[in-house]
């Protein structure tokens, strides 16, 4: 973690995600860190430069790295991968950090250093890019870099509290499986259920819905396809409610998604009574 490091170095003029995420990490890494936009670097500083100079995290000289899958990295990608595991470990277990830091890589900040350095796009980047000052604006360039900042800020603590959020759903859900009968899982609230229960034998989660009642969905046959291991009944896709409930014979079964792979009920004894229809048709 960065404690002895108080400044930090990157390029003035116009920023991008990449330097605009990258001083976010370095925020939260350390909130009291200065981060100073320059076009020259100080022949004395000790600091972390980033994005500029061509040194440890930089991207823009000869011979920068490339991911082993052909994405090359920008000043974000090189921070996160010193930086990110050691960040998400205050949370989790040490191999559960690494593999977490290694998703969130894939999934988040290479979409990021990718457009940096190919200029492919991105729906963020092009968000970023907009808290610059207009051509014509007289609003200050650094100004408008810490407001960048703060934004990109909020949606990495978000980012890093979801990723945290899904790993404090495993236990949850882990005992509501133990707890299970008939391949039916019911959780106390909705939770992140997948990497826990696709793997599993259950074919049917149920959980409180947020409308009253409760809900419960299909469990996928994997992690790479929408493929049920038990559809519910193709002919309740769609159906309004009266003729839902005269088709199924459940007298409080309200909705089933047209795909089939939703349906609410008021009572939890309904929506399980469906899911054991839907199993034995």
């Amino acid at each position: 973690m960065i404690k002895q490091k108080i400044s930090a170095i990157t390029h003035g003029g116009k920023f991008h995600a990449d330097d605009v995420f990258s001083a976010a990490l370095l925020k939260i890494l350390n909130p009291q860190i200065n981060i100073v936009r320059t076009f020259q670097i100080p022949d004395d500083f000790n600091g972390i430069v980033f994005d500029i100079g061509g040194g440890k995290y930089d991207h823009h000289q000869e011979g920068a790295e490339v991911r082993e899958n052909g994405v090359p990295y920008a000043a974000f990608g090189l921070l996160w991968r010193e930086f990110g595991e050691s960040l998400i470990s205050k949370y989790l277990p040490e191999e559960q950090a690494k593999k977490e830091a290694v998703c969130f890589d894939e999934k988040f900040i290479q979409p990021l250093d990718e457009d940096d350095n190919t200029g492919s796009g991105n729906q963020l980047a092009n968000i970023i890019s907009i808290f610059n000052p207009n051509w014509d604006s007289d609003e200050s360039s650094d100004c408008c870099f810490s407001e960048a900042v703060d934004f990109a800020t909020s949606v990495l603590n978000k980012e890093i509290d979801r990723i945290m959020s899904v790993q404090r759903a495993k236990e949850m859900v882990g005992d509501a499986l133990a707890n299970s009968k008939d391949n039916i899982v019911i959780l106390p609230r909705f939770a992140p259920w997948k990497m826990v229960l696709i793997p599993s034998d259950a074919e049917f989660v149920v959980y409180p819905s947020q409308r009253g009642g409760y809900s419960a969905q299909v469990i996928p046959v994997d992690f790479n396809t929408k493929e049920a291991k038990c559809d519910f009944p193709k002919e309740w896709a769609g159906k309004p409610e009266d003729e839902l409930q005269r088709i199924s014979g459940i007298s409080t079964l309200t909705f089933c998604h047209k795909s089939c792979f939703l349906i609410s009920a008021d009572s939890l004894e309904d929506i399980i009574k469906a899911c054991k229809l839907a199993r034995d048709l």
